[in-house]
């Protein structure tokens, strides 16, 4: 099994061979049994192409522009995400978790791995890592030191667990000296670990 480094989970080659062997085994048996057909898994594969941590840069981009739509977004957001084009498998109740200066959010699946599809894209390997989804639980602030996050001693960790019924997506705090950039922009400062909580919105570039 891989370990857990810099929000990363390294794996040897034997490794990833072993995972694909195993993912077409399981894809194989559920078609062999009628459970999925060869269309089945390629519309699949088509939707996952548009699932993608960029739709949750564009959501918060929009949300740090537009106080209307913030608003919408903290009070529904499956119905926000949707509005702008991000709805579907994995995205049938999103809520959106605002990042302040006294209080900073994580998700993490403690089951499996969990996420909002639609915005956040499918999970990465580090978030489906056994050693974070024990450890950010019982020690978030140190995980997110280990990842390269350093907070405040004043601000406040909270950790959320995503579920079946519940899907997360944290609103990163928009970085000074942005109010100039355009939401193009601005979305580009949106990382998927941000989306996740273990990063900031990255800052402008010296």
């Amino acid at each position: 099994m891989g370990q857990l480094l810099g929000g990363r989970v390294i794996v040897n080659d034997q490794t990833v061979a072993d995972i694909k062997r195993r993912a077409q085994a399981v894809k194989d048996e559920l078609v062999h049994k009628g459970l999925l057909s060869e269309e089945d898994v390629q519309h699949f594969l088509h939707h996952a192409e548009d699932w993608k941590p960029e739709n949750g840069a564009r959501v918060v981009a929009r949300a740090w522009t537009d106080p209307v739509f913030r608003q919408r977004l903290l009070e529904d957001a499956t119905a926000a995400c949707a509005e702008m084009g991000y709805a579907g498998l994995q995205g049938e109740y999103i809520v959106a978790l605002k990042n302040t200066p006294d209080q900073h959010n994580v998700v993490v699946c403690t089951q499996c791995s969990c996420t909002a599809w639609p915005v956040l894209g499918l999970p990465p390997d580090w978030y489906k890592s056994p050693e974070y989804r024990a450890r950010v639980v019982r020690q978030p602030r140190r995980v997110l030191s280990e990842m390269g996050l350093e907070l405040s001693p004043d601000t406040g960790v909270r950790v959320w667990e995503t579920s079946a019924e519940t899907r997360y997506m944290v609103i990163p705090m928009r970085p000074a000296g942005t109010e100039s950039l355009a939401v193009d922009e601005l979305s580009a400062l949106v990382t998927r670990e941000a989306l996740i909580g273990v990063a900031l919105a990255t800052d402008l570039a010296p």
